[in-house]
């Protein structure tokens, strides 16, 4: 049984990947001991801090991570003379942010109905059949009336931030106001894909916490665990260690398209037409926007594994049979590596000016692939 907390929410939720439970729900964090460590240790000095910036690639765990502290916070009462450290029954320091998953204050976190909690996140507006853009200021405000709330229990608040790099302008600014004179005994905890985006103001007032991607092993596991998914090596190639990455693919039978990608370069340098003419009708029309993002990503990656196989890092693994053979053939130095970077960006770039300015998917994904051509026949200049 992946879960006994309840059920998701009826209506689709922002901060949670398709095919997986809910972060606030998932049975066990699969990996990330010493960022868990790091925390219990702030935890217990007396010092904890009172933003957290939990960051690292998509998909890996962090709000997982978040949803674990919030829990635990909550299930350790502030003593009345202020000291926040909390010790067991029997005297010993917590060494694990677990806590009863049948509780009461797990149930209500369940069900998004505990008081001291509030979770901030993109919202689903019912009428356009789609998420918010971002975190609005009118989000972020929600905050003042919260903090302002009397808080039982023990008096400590916690807020969750999914993901905090969906904060637009003015909503970061406002948020930049309550990290500057936060309230008492309240903790924020800020989860972030990219931090590099968020007000350097913002990042200098919280303090991180850096998760890594899991290895296979964990991946595999952690898909176990919270999912219906069964990973791969192939899989794992593809999402790199990223939970939420694994289930898109998995979700958009993403080996198989990576492998007709592949296909359609051939070793002696030529573009198989048919078959890149059968990915890019693939992707026509308005409702395989999804579909055209992830043939660009996986066009991407495969051209990303050509550049690491000119400088001497080829994959170990390969995702499809006769992937290692074509990528040698087609990257045997770093002159070839060199110009299939410098092709990434400028595909990068034609990219998101042709979703900007509409123009036919199956065109870009045509073009994409001529351009592919176009570089591994002017390799030829180095043999």
């Amino acid at each position: 049984m992946k879960n006994n907390l309840g059920q998701m929410d009826a209506l689709p939720e922002s901060d949670c990947a398709k095919g997986a439970v809910h972060p606030r729900l998932a049975s066990e964090l699969i990996s990330h001991s010493h960022a868990q460590d790091l925390f219990l240790d702030a935890y217990h000095s007396q010092r904890l801090h009172h933003a957290w910036l939990i960051h690292g690639p998509k998909g890996i765990g962090k709000a997982t991570l978040a949803w674990k502290i919030a829990k635990f916070l909550l299930h350790k009462p502030i003593l009345p003379n202020g000291n926040t450290a909390h010790f067991e029954a029997d005297q010993k320091i917590a060494t694990t942010l677990d806590i009863d998953p049948h509780s009461p204050l797990s149930r209500r976190v369940a069900q998004l109905s505990e008081p001291r909690l509030c979770l901030i996140r993109r919202t689903w507006d019912q009428k356009k059949n789609k998420f918010s853009a971002g975190i609005s200021v009118e989000e972020i405000r929600k905050l003042n009336s919260f903090f302002q709330m009397s808080a039982p229990e023990g008096g400590r608040r916690v807020v969750i931030i999914d993901a905090a790099d969906d904060m637009t302008m003015s909503a970061a600014n406002a948020l930049l106001k309550t990290l500057e004179e936060p309230p008492k005994h309240a903790v924020i905890l800020l989860i972030s894909h990219q931090p590099a985006r968020l007000l350097p103001t913002i990042r200098s007032r919280c303090r991180t916490l850096k998760l890594q991607p899991l290895n296979a092993q964990e991946l595999e596991k952690a898909l176990e665990a919270n999912t219906t998914v069964e990973g791969s090596p192939a899989l794992y190639e593809l999402s790199k260690g990223s939970i939420g990455d694994s289930l898109r693919y998995a979700n958009s039978d993403a080996v198989d398209i990576y492998t007709q990608i592949a296909g359609v370069m051939n070793a002696d340098r030529k573009l198989n037409r048919p078959a890149a003419l059968k990915i890019a009708e693939s992707c026509a029309g308005a409702a395989q926007q999804e579909h055209l993002g992830i043939v660009i990503e996986l066009i991407l990656l495969f051209i990303s594994r050509l550049a690491q196989t000119g400088i001497g890092r080829a994959p170990t693994t390969p995702i499809s049979s006769s992937e290692l053979d074509l990528l040698f053939a087609l990257s045997p130095h770093q002159y070839a590596a060199q110009d299939w970077a410098q092709l990434a960006q400028m595909i990068s770039e034609k990219s998101e000016h042709a979703r900007a300015v509409n123009l036919d998917p199956s065109a870009l994904i045509l073009d994409i692939f001529l351009m592919i051509e176009k570089a591994a026949q002017k390799m030829r200049l180095y043999d």
